[in-house]
């Protein structure tokens, strides 16, 4: 199978086909573009006209549009000309689910058309049809009749089209051949895209989007290594995680999803779809791509060697990274979260409470939450307090050999430090540094290392980077542990210097989320260096992020998920007020997906990653889900949220929250 990028271990953007929508330009090296969607009502033609203004003064160099019948198309004139009189040539793109004939009205008016090839022509009604492959023909034909017309639309116009593949809309027809599968979403694509270049039209953007960035990730790949094995070429690509929520985890994952992509270099336009309104999604869209902003080059560092074979794991399908058991760390174990507590001086009980521990000095008992750090590094420090039970420390080595108790602390060392014979080290857990090919590591002595560590069952190995390509750089390190066969566990550090917390959030999510996604990892770290040593870093903020990153992964779920879709023209109640509602009620529930969706467009595929749904079905009424069966249907919205309780309850998927 092709490569996907065009380099494992620096930065280079993957060069695309360029695509003209108005007079912006996409792809072919360009600077990687902003977008985002309104949430108004199409028909309200100056609400949509405001909220796009309010989108590019924002930032946004592109404005999504929803368009579900032929009114809301022809409308898209009256939004483009009250626009042109306010002085905004924003390109307009229009979105397109189960209507063609509104897509062929939009491409003579607007620059861009969206067409889900999930629902365009076929209609999910989540049947099992076992297809021979001559049936299989016939549908692809009946397909191109539909699909021809508005391909010759859009050439005669100039119009540019995006193919939007969402896991959450497969069709029948893919599905039962596919499965859900991340190839089912590419064979979805490619096959509209065959069509539209047996038109010789090729102003195309490509997109694979899915609420869970796994999926994402994997089928971007695959589009990439499918474009590249058969055409020879690749076409512009457009990043988003569908459904991402809202808050600091809607953040986190979208940036795992789009940051993990851009690290290789792929991409050329995104868009973060947050449950919120749509001008709040610009803002996180910039803090994304500015980490991408260098030329076509390496982003610095030392120089990372070459992946010769791509033989230590399959960046096309999730296989977690074999590593032995160290304590609680590796093997079976979930991954742990450190919490980095080297600034923190005259470490007291209540000193615990942002990493989930609180103290009861009456009963002297603590109570643990779900997101509770696993170990704290104190550098130097010694704990003057009886622990709680779960928790460890990790000391500079100095300040470990005059710990009072080793059964609760544990050294780090450097690489120096452990391959010395002569050093007192602990019987049971020893933490070791290494940085991932920075200038200070020559290949003789990691290859010592490696084969000391191959015969230490104490050690586990903290892996982080100073050079500016640090995925990469640590990414080819774990590759080179499992090519000499190092199965201890890796803890991956990642440090941030960024000025602000919205830029540490990308930061963490995009390196560390992109290392967990092709399971290598056996826990994090979080740490954030200002250049005012004076100033400490937000503690709790860090613990939060760092155990979002784990749920976003899903290598680690410690809260409630929520898969809520942004709100558009199509959303059939009050998206964010309703998300906020219920998540009010359900966020103690670890474990539980809960999918929000504003209308059935992606709500019962979508579904099928989540445990119950809550989607509009009609104005003020909501059908509940049960994976992607409905269990209530057309509830008045006044009243959902309780029969949500209630279904949870019928289903044992609910517990009464502890006060």
């Amino acid at each position: 199978m092709q490569l996907y990028t065009n380099s494992l271990t620096e930065y280079k953007r993957l060069i695309t086909k360029e695509v003209k929508i108005g007079d912006l330009l996409l792809g072919n090296m360009h600077p990687i573009r902003i977008q985002t969607m309104t949430t108004t009502d199409t028909m309200n033609t100056i609400a949509t006209v405001e909220q796009t203004l309010r989108c590019v003064e924002a930032g946004a160099e592109l404005v999504r549009i929803t368009a579900p019948s032929i009114k809301e198309a022809e409308n898209l004139l009256n939004i483009k000309n009250e626009l042109k009189k306010r002085g905004c040539t924003v390109p307009l793109i229009a979105d397109i689910h189960f209507t063609p004939n509104a897509a062929e009205v939009a491409a003579r008016i607007i620059e861009k058309v969206r067409v889900n090839p999930g629902n365009y022509v076929d209609k999910k009604k989540f049947e099992q049809i076992d297809y021979t492959d001559a049936e299989y023909v016939e549908e692809i034909d009946r397909i191109r009749e539909r699909f021809t017309p508005l391909v010759k639309i859009c050439k005669e116009y100039g119009t540019a089209m995006r193919i939007g593949t969402n896991h959450g809309s497969l069709s029948d027809r893919i599905m039962s051949r596919y499965g859900d599968t991340p190839m089912g979403m590419v064979e979805s694509a490619m096959e509209f895209l065959r069509i539209a270049r047996g038109e010789a039209y090729h102003n195309i953007v490509l997109s694979m989007k899915s609420s869970n960035p796994q999926v994402m990730v994997q089928a971007y790949r695959l589009l990439i290594s499918k474009m590249q094995e058969e055409f020879r070429e690749c076409y512009s690509l457009h990043l988003g995680v569908t459904e991402a929520g809202d808050g600091e985890d809607g953040r986190i994952k979208s940036a795992i999803g789009i940051g993990t992509l851009l690290e290789d270099g792929i991409g050329d336009t995104i868009r973060v779809s947050l449950t919120e309104d749509p001008e709040f999604e610009i803002p996180v869209c910039k803090d994304i791509v500015k980490r991408y902003s260098l030329p076509n080059s390496s982003q610095g560092g030392a120089k990372v060697p070459p992946v010769s074979k791509l033989a230590a794991y399959n960046p096309f399908e999730f296989q977690k990274r074999k590593s032995i058991a160290v304590e609680n760390i590796g093997g079976e174990h979930v991954p742990v979260v450190i919490a980095d507590y080297s600034k923190i001086e005259n470490i007291i009980p209540a000193s615990l409470e942002t990493v989930g521990y609180k103290y009861d000095a009456v009963s002297d008992k603590w109570s643990i939450g779900d997101s509770a750090a696993d170990y704290l590094f104190t550098v130097n420090q010694e704990i003057e307090f009886a622990l709680p039970g779960t928790l460890r420390i990790i000391q500079y080595h100095h300040a470990w050999l005059s710990a009072k108790d080793k059964t609760t602390h544990f050294p780090i060392l450097d690489a120096e430090q452990y391959l010395n014979d002569t050093l007192e080290k602990s019987a049971v857990l020893n933490f070791v540094m290494i940085d991932a090919y920075s200038e200070e590591y020559v290949q003789p002595e990691l290859e010592t290392i490696f084969n000391k560590l191959k015969t230490d069952s104490t050690a586990v190995i903290c892996l982080s980077s100073t050079n500016k390509n640090a995925l990469q750089s640590i990414r080819r390190m774990f590759v080179a542990l499992i090519d000499h066969a190092v199965k201890n566990p890796v803890i991956i550090i990642c440090d941030s210097n960024d000025a602000t917390k919205e830029e540490s959030l990308i930061h963490y999510a995009a390196e560390t989320g992109g290392l967990l996604l092709d399971g290598f990892g056996d826990g994090i770290c979080l740490g954030h260096h200002f250049s005012n040593k004076a100033i400490s870093p937000d503690l709790r903020l860090l613990n939060s992020v760092a155990f979002g990153i784990l749920q976003a992964t899903r290598s680690r779920i410690s809260k409630t998920e929520y898969i809520s879709c942004p709100s558009c023209g199509r959303t059939l109640f009050d998206l964010q007020q309703t998300t906020a509602r219920i998540r009010s009620v359900t966020n103690h529930l670890k474990g539980v997906k809960i999918a929000i969706m504003g209308c059935i467009v992606n709500g019962p595929g979508e579904m099928a990653d989540a445990d119950f749904g809550y989607v509009g079905s009609g104005v003020g009424k909501i059908t509940l889900y049960k994976g992607k069966e409905v269990v209530k249907r057309n509830i008045d919205s006044e009243v959902a949220v309780d029969e949500l309780i209630n279904l949870l309850k019928e289903h044992d998927a609910w517990v009464e929250e502890k006060v």
